[in-house]
C-alpha cells in the first residue's frame, strides 16, 4: 500500500511540473489594463505564442509591447497568418509588475473580430 501511496504522489508530482513554469507571479493580476496597437509581429509558437504590437501614447511616442498568450497548440482555429502585421489588436491582460512593455493576454480582439481569451 505504500508504494502505491508513494507512486500516486510521484505521478501527480510529474504531471503538475508542466504547470508550473506557467505561473504568472511576474504579472500584477490586481489590475487589468487594456491596450490597443497595430500588431508588428506574431510568432504562433510554442510554449507560448507572442504577439508584437505597438501602441501610440498620447504624447505620439510609439510603446512597443509583448503580448504572451497560451501555447499555440491551444489557440483553436488560429494559425500563424491569424495576426499579420498591420492589424490592429485590443489586448487585455495583466502588465508585467516590473513596468516594462510586456502583457500576459487574457483576451485579444483582432481586426476582423476574431476574440482569443487567455487562461
Amino acid at each position: 500500500m505504500r508504494t502505491l501511496a508513494i507512486g500516486l504522489v510521484m505521478l501527480l508530482a510529474a504531471a503538475a511540473m508542466p504547470m508550473a513554469h506557467h505561473g504568472l507571479a511576474e504579472f500584477d493580476q490586481t489590475k487589468r489594463v487594456t491596450l490597443i496597437g497595430t500588431v508588428t509581429d506574431f510568432h504562433f509558437v510554442s510554449p507560448h505564442a507572442v504577439v508584437e504590437f505597438d501602441v501610440k501614447e498620447d504624447k505620439g511616442r510609439t510603446q512597443h509591447w509583448n503580448a504572451e498568450m497560451t501555447a499555440a497548440p491551444n489557440l483553436t482555429g488560429w494559425s500563424a497568418t491569424s495576426l499579420e502585421p498591420g492589424n490592429t489588436v485590443t489586448v487585455t491582460g495583466y502588465r508585467a509588475k516590473n513596468g516594462s512593455f510586456y502583457i500576459w493576454v487574457r483576451q485579444l480582439t483582432s481586426s476582423n473580430g476574431t476574440k482569443l481569451r487567455g487562461a
